[in-house]
């Protein structure tokens, strides 16, 4: 047995020393608690991770686990542009678009940072030029609204980041087109002036199917309004492909390019990043990826109860592989992180969706969980009932700012109780007598409560970490994002799997090719030949 395998047979049975825990206990015996099972981060971020199933036992075989499994070692491997993405031979690199590699590494050739600085130029003029007005529109005037169009990682991480730091935007309006669905497009082009609107083909290949659809789609759009000539002012790239992006009609100088050692989901700090920067400015970006350096340093330099991307990492696969918790939510008490989950959703699922090992041999267990949640105290009113009550244990990741950006102070205090207090009521829960006095105290008569009672016993035990910091800035949320990457980095090596290819997504995208001219048609070909035959029947009517 290896010696990481030993390490999972001590946490498997360690397990067995919680048989009688429970959080409110734990708590009475201890007060101090919270001083020992958390961490802080240069003044200005701290993890709780008190009201959790852990004891200084689990935290010692939890990091004897990820030294086992040679976190650190890879973690420098990627550092030093070593192909960890073994399946396609690449780099892994997004750490570098935020000056978290040696100035002097080069990859296939290349100096790494003097590419990233020179892409990292043009794309601040560019985004300078929108926002002052002297990159204009073809009649001359100011853009007033911008669209990304992209899908995936040229989407879901710009997207959330925009509308994270709205309270920083002091440029066009930034909108984001994503769906092959036409509705999206054509609810977005309905707002919008094509005189005034400025469009990013956001697309590493300038093929990918939905992307391109609908970068042709808002061609149109504009050709029909300002004339083919309008295109080469209201259109640029993010891509590499020159060809396909001159043949669309947009000039080879409005093409800003990336690597292939930057995955999709890992991208917002390129290129990618762009309509972030025309809403932000290069300075607030500046600032996002100076958040995600600081914690590229904290990972690899704090010590393991230091550690909070380790930390995070450690209770995961804790409940993931000894507790068999098959999910987990993460909870932001931010409107702005509306989009949060989703974007993590896509980081952790793709990251470490995976059913073999970098070798290609099955993995013996479960790897990544499914990730899911919602903002604030909606959340409260769609899915807590099962957290509370529900038979499942899931763990919860709770995000929350001490101070508002742009926001009455009011409602942030109350927004701050709601957030605390579903930590509290998780953890400690309600007993039927302490349920049966309440409602007694309220006026039910004996049988009323018996009756009741039941029903609002809460077992608690619930476990849950709490991320608190100071406020919701480009560099705080730079940290952020840059934590949970690390805590995938983390669990993907622990599982000894490759978290930086993607080749699940693949066979759709092949049977959809495949099924669209039978669909166009409606005549049987490839394709389930009884639904093609009700779509037929369908579009009769």
């Amino acid at each position: 047995m290896s010696s990481l395998e030993v390490v999972w047979s001590d946490l498997v049975r360690h397990r067995q020393d919680f048989a009688d825990f429970h959080l409110r206990k734990a708590f009475a015996e201890d007060p101090a608690r919270f001083d020992r099972y958390s961490a802080q981060m240069d003044e200005c971020l701290t993890l709780d991770y008190s009201r959790n199933y852990v004891n200084d036992k689990t935290l010692l075989l939890l990091e004897n686990l990820l030294l086992q499994a040679g976190v650190a070692e890879r973690f420098q491997d990627m550092k030093s542009g070593v192909a960890i993405n073994n399946t396609e031979n690449r780099s892994v690199l997004h750490i570098a678009l935020r000056g978290s590699v040696s100035d002097d590494l080069q990859v296939n050739g290349q100096m790494v940072a003097a590419d990233i600085n020179a892409v990292k130029n043009r794309l601040y003029a560019f985004a300078e030029g929108v926002r002052d007005g002297s990159i204009a529109a073809s009649d001359g005037k100011p853009f007033t609204d911008v669209v990304n169009i992209g899908i995936g990682g040229s989407d879901l991480g710009p997207h959330m980041v925009t509308r994270a730091l709205a309270a920083f935007h002091d440029g066009p309006n930034v909108h984001f087109v994503s769906n092959v669905d036409g509705a999206h497009m054509g609810d977005t082009l309905k707002l919008l002036d094509p005189a005034r609107t400025l469009f990013l083909v956001a697309s590493k290949t300038f093929t990918t199917q939905e992307t391109m659809t609908n970068a042709r789609a808002a061609k149109a759009w504009l050709v029909s309004a300002l004339g083919d000539d309008a295109v080469g002012a209201h259109f640029a790239a993010l891509s590499t492909n020159k060809e396909g992006v001159e043949g669309f009609g947009i000039s080879s100088e409005r093409m800003f390019e990336f690597w292939d050692w930057v995955g999709g989901r890992y991208s917002v700090w390129s290129a990618i990043g762009l309509p972030v920067m025309i809403a932000i400015g290069p300075d607030g970006f500046e600032d996002f990826l100076a958040g995600a350096n600081a914690m590229d340093e904290h990972f690899g330099t704090a010590p393991f109860r230091e550690n909070i991307p380790m930390l995070l990492a450690a209770l995961g696969l804790w409940y993931r592989n000894v507790w068999s918790c098959s999910s987990m939510a993460v909870l932001p008490y931010d409107q702005r992180l509306e989009y949060f989950s989703a974007f993590l959703q896509q980081l952790d699922m793709e990251s470490n969706g995976k059913r073999v090992r970098r070798d290609g041999s099955d993995i013996l267990r479960a790897t990544g969980p499914v990730i899911w949640g919602a903002a604030g105290t909606n959340g409260q009113h769609a899915f807590y009932q099962e957290l509370h009550q529900g038979h499942d244990i899931i763990p919860c990741e709770f995000m929350v700012a001490a101070n508002p950006t742009d926001a009455d102070t009011g409602q942030h205090e109350l927004l701050l109780s709601n957030c605390f207090a579903q930590v509290e009521a998780l953890a400690m829960g309600r007993t039927e007598e302490e349920a049966r006095a309440q409602l007694l105290a309220s006026g039910k008569s004996e049988d009323a409560a018996a009756l009741l009672a039941p029903h609002k016993v809460f077992p608690g035990n619930r476990p849950s970490s709490l991320l608190f910091y100071d406020q919701l800035t480009p560099k705080m949320l730079g940290r952020l994002i840059a934590l949970y990457e690390q805590k995938v980095f983390v669990q993907g090596v622990v599982w000894g799997i490759n978290s930086y290819d993607q080749w699940g997504v693949e066979l759709g995208k092949e049977l959809a090719n495949k099924l669209a001219p039978a669909v166009k048609s409606a005549e049987r070909g490839e394709g389930d030949p009884a639904i093609l035959d009700r779509l037929k029947a369908y579009r009769m009517v």
